[in-house]
């Protein structure tokens, strides 16, 4: 099997088992002509008077218009106070997730009267606790929201609570999310149609029944998510001229590959309406099936692996930061594990380089006083006099197990295969840059309180700076082990195909993560089949009810598949 090789598929698109319609009108067509309460909950991010207005429009061109309510009108205006905004003394870089239920909100369970005929609009975060006649479920996938806070470009009403807040970061990505998504969550199994706003003028929806059906089909085959990238300060050209994106604010730096409570799954025919699912709801609806038995008792509904590239091509270097430790993430933090990663170099100019770890000669107290002094002062701090740097290798996996003080370097597309928790970048220096005119803050003071001093010089290089060790091979084919550590709950091991044969593989019951980080691609052929190609820089999920499977390479030349997978506990 020899296909050819296909470019980098920015929208990866999947059947939807029923149809994708677009508009209100095509919506509302489906109510029954009887009275009826309908609910169209979803996240706080969401132009909700908008969708209101279109809704009603629709139900009165059928004569259906019974009244509307605005569920955050029934909020509690002193549990909203107490549950989503933060104190005084809150952190200035984070908050402990949101340990709260949607149904918190409100002093009881909201209560509506049914129409005497037409159909009720209850609308906003929380409808679905009406006891309503149907569900519906409006989203708009997480980066919209974050973009616009960030940019400022929808600076109230993103947030859980007071609509006239201007827009949080920290309440969004550690209240809001994580609330919204358990209330979808525990809606999943019966919201009555999933509607995706990405076009808020003509809204493409997909039935309820036909959302989980799909999702029952991908939870049993080799699934891509939608992938994008976000700007930085400090980001790179590499996936704009290599992969085709086109970011809003010049560079690629951030590539979201697979970052399960971010990610979506775009669903509907080849041509015209398509509907973006959640990633999550797969873990959510099928948690054995797709991320094992083992896994799902160690996890939960945890997808606990995320991909995503790290672009500085054309960049600078990211901040020297570390990540929290397991004990401090969960009493500081809340989730109930840490955030491992690693860096798999993927491409990197001439000379570009790796920082990582101390080095022996590191006085952690000196280092701390520079840093004190550069935030304070503005004073540049040579990295290089306390951290190691390491050529940035084509190929070379990097281990950064909490608490270790790293940073890649301008001039690299690094693959990060990390822990899912990717909030908590605990900043040392960050190259003196400024935003908005002022210096970037630094969460130093979290930095130092997890920083790994133990790891050092020697035992850095050994450790950390793994070097590949066969792991199987046959004819064509050998799978390697490129990194493991006994504190890191998953490994990381490539496929390397000389372009003769295909590879044999088994999830053996736990998912397994597919990048190809070098040559055209593969086809991964499953043991009931299915094909799904994959191109070079694209990610895949291989569920763990695939089984048996092959990877066929593409082209003639050599390929190069990473794979990362949960070890045996």
């Amino acid at each position: 099997m020899h296909s050819q090789p296909r470019p980098y598929e920015r929208n990866p698109r999947y059947p939807a088992a029923g149809a994708v319609v677009n508009g209100w009108d095509d919506a509302v067509a489906a109510l029954p002509d009887q009275p009826t309460v309908l609910a169209l909950d979803g996240p706080a991010a969401l132009d909700w008077n908008q969708a209101a207005r279109g809704i009603t429009a629709a139900l009165r061109a059928r004569s259906l218009e019974g009244g509307v309510l605005d569920v955050r009108e029934c909020w509690s205006p002193a549990a909203v106070e107490r549950l989503c905004t933060p104190h005084d003394d809150a952190d200035t870089f984070f908050l402990p997730l949101a340990e709260f239920e949607m149904a918190d909100l409100f002093e009881g369970a909201p209560t509506v009267a049914r129409p005497a005929d037409g159909v009720l609009l209850v609308f906003g975060p929380g409808a679905a606790l009406c006891s309503p006649d149907l569900i519906w479920w409006a989203d708009l996938p997480k980066r919209y929201a974050e973009s616009a806070v960030a940019s400022g470009t929808l600076p109230v009403g993103v947030n859980l609570g007071r609509p006239d807040v201007p827009g949080d970061l920290r309440r969004l990505f550690y209240t809001d999310w994580p609330v919204a998504d358990r209330h979808r969550d525990a809606l999943a199994p019966r919201i009555d149609r999933w509607i995706d706003v990405q076009d808020p003028q003509s809204p493409a929806s997909l039935d309820g029944t036909a959302v989980r059906a799909t999702l029952a089909e991908l939870a049993r085959q080799p699934v891509r998510t939608r992938p994008y990238f976000n700007s930085t300060a400090w980001g790179g050209k590499w996936a704009a001229e290599k992969l085709g994106f086109k970011p809003d604010n010049g560079n690629t730096a951030l590539g979201y590959e697979l970052i399960a409570p971010e990610a979506g799954v775009l669903v509907g025919p080849d041509a015209g309406a398509q509907v973006e699912l959640p990633f999550q709801l797969l873990c959510v609806l099928h948690p054995e099936q797709f991320l094992g038995k083992d896994v799902h008792a160690r996890y939960g509904t945890s997808f606990p692996i995320r991909f995503d590239y790290l672009d500085t091509v054309g960049g600078g270097n990211l901040s020297l930061h570390c990540h929290p430790q397991e004990q401090y993430m969960r009493e500081h933090f809340g989730w109930p594990y840490t955030q491992h990663e690693t860096y798999y170099v993927t491409a990197s100019d001439p000379g570009s380089r790796v920082f990582l770890g101390l080095r022996q000669s590191t006085d952690v107290d000196l280092l701390r006083k520079e840093v004190q002094a550069s935030a304070a002062h503005g004073t540049p701090l040579r990295v290089e006099d306390h951290i190691q740097t390491f050529p940035a290798d084509p190929g070379q996996l990097f281990m950064i197990p909490a608490g270790t003080p790293h940073a890649s370097g301008a001039g690299n597309l690094v693959l990060e295969i990390s822990a899912t928790p990717y909030l908590y970048s605990l900043r040392f220096y960050d190259w003196l840059r400024r935003a908005s005119g002022v210096p970037r803050p630094l969460s130093h003071q979290h930095a130092f309180a997890n920083l790994d001093t133990a790891r050092r010089g020697t035992e850095v290089v050994e450790d950390l700076v793994q070097q590949p060790r066969v792991l199987r091979e046959a004819a064509g084919w050998r799978e390697e082990v490129v990194g493991s550590l006994p504190e890191m709950f998953y490994a990381v091991h490539r496929f390397v195909l000389d372009g003769t044969g295909p590879a044999q593989d088994d999830t053996e019951g736990r998912f397994h993560i597919l990048n190809v980080a070098a040559g055209d691609g593969v086809v991964v052929e499953t043991a009931d089949g299915r094909r799904h190609d994959l191109a070079f820089a694209e990610t895949l999920t291989v569920p763990a009810a695939v089984g048996g499977y092959r990877l066929h390479p593409v082209g003639a030349r050599p390929v190069h598949v990473v794979k990362s997978l949960v070890t045996p506990s």
